[in-house]
């Protein structure tokens, strides 16, 4: 039921209740009031302001006065002020600030302190030190028509921020798109098996070569830092046939390489074993070709002697011919024309215990002649054992 219908009463006498506090039925003796005026309200407002700017109390005058001028002064003032200091921005040491004045490129300022007309220039960062990448990837068609999953990752940086903001839409997104058209170009002009194997330095090469002509055609302000060759593999569909495939290349390569190896380990041994042997013949051939020509000039020199007296010069010869045979051999020989018992000492086995028993003169005996060797004694004669003994120790003439 509404506040003004007729009829409710509400306890309140019968009397129609007013939202504003006024009641116009059974109230004979009040005035009638409505809603408050908006003008007074605003000239209330008028009037306290002006009465906090130098106003005279609640009869000062209004907000057109010079009280209120002064205030609206004071207020635009202050508004300056906070719009003058809020025009001061920093510019980071790796950055640059590309000005805009009401939409309109102006300026590229520096890093340090700077300052803007706030809400005429707009200020946009660009980091030029930071190195930004990007990788592209997806199925591509290789020269041999086959299809190979190819992913590539590129590494740039902004080298001038008016070029990289306004002379094309995106220019992240236009070096994708530029990434993506060079290496399929690439793609497709290499076989699959050199793309999966040894022609990924290659391919990376061919890649940032084409994507660096494309960049500078756009004039995109971004410089090329490095490209990467993530990775190659075949379609999941072959995948095993191609990594058998690439497993058997592998072997051989492999096996190629330890071939080689082998190779180059037994063939220089060879090559040395065959020039010692041929030192050692070339020095086996001069020294007995020396030898034999130093026995000739010996045998040449001792031909007058011989001449002159060849008796003498016979068995000298004879001598050192035995001495020489005998000095390596333990054998003793004994004239059996001589007469008494001859007894002799096993020189070579006394040196032998005496080295064996002393140690430090082992080093000490010396090689001996035929004539050191054999000791003869003379021992008094005996009619039995004379005659035997010259006969059982008859061993060569000497």
């Amino acid at each position: 039921m509404a506040w003004n219908e007729p009829g409710n009463n509400n306890g309140n006498n019968g009397r129609d209740n007013d939202p504003w506090g006024n009641n116009n039925r059974g109230n004979k003796g009040g005035r009638e009031q409505g809603p408050p005026d908006l003008d007074e309200v605003f000239n209330k407002l008028s009037q306290k302001l002006g009465g906090k700017f130098g106003g005279k109390g609640g009869n000062g005058p209004s907000i057109g006065s010079g009280g209120g001028a002064l205030g609206i002064g004071v207020i635009a003032a202050i508004a300056v002020a906070i719009w003058f200091f809020a025009g001061f921005y920093t510019v980071g040491e790796a950055e640059r600030g590309v000005v805009q004045r009401l939409g309109k490129y102006d300026r590229v300022v520096d890093p340090g302190l700077n300052w803007r007309p706030r809400f005429i220039d707009e200020v946009t960062k660009v980091n030029v030190q930071a190195i930004r990448s990007l990788r592209a990837s997806g199925l591509m068609l290789t020269k041999d028509e086959n299809v190979v999953t190819i992913g590539m990752d590129v590494q740039y940086k902004v080298s001038d921020p008016y070029k990289y903001l306004f002379v094309v839409t995106n220019a992240d997104d236009s070096l994708r798109q530029a990434t993506d058209s060079a290496l399929r170009a690439v793609i497709g002009d290499s076989l699959m098996d050199s793309i999966l194997t040894s022609g990924r330095q290659q391919i990376t090469q061919s890649t940032e070569d084409t994507l660096n002509e494309i960049i500078q055609s756009y004039d995109m302000g971004i410089a090329i830092v490095d490209v990467n060759f993530q990775s190659a593999r075949p379609p999941e569909q072959v995948k095993d046939a191609f990594d058998d495939a690439i497993a058997a290349r592998e072997d051989e390569e492999r096996f190629e390489r330890e071939a080689e190896a082998y190779s180059n380990d037994i063939l220089p041994k060879a090559t040395g074993r065959a020039e010692r042997l041929k030192k050692e013949a070339q020095g086996y051939s001069e020294r007995v070709v020396n030898g034999a020509t130093g026995q000739v000039a010996q045998f040449e020199k001792l031909l007058p002697e011989y001449q002159a007296a060849p008796e003498v010069t016979r068995n000298r010869l004879y001598l050192d011919t035995m001495e020489k045979v005998y000095t390596s051999t333990s054998k003793v020989l004994i004239d059996s024309e001589s007469s008494g018992n001859l007894l002799y000492l096993p020189i070579d086995k006394l040196a032998g215990q005496g080295s064996s028993s002393s140690k430090p003169q082992q080093n000490q005996t010396k090689q001996t002649s035929v004539y050191d060797q054999i000791e003869l004694e003379t021992q008094p004669e005996t009619s039995s054992s004379s005659q035997g003994r010259g006969d059982s120790s008859r061993q060569g003439r000497y």
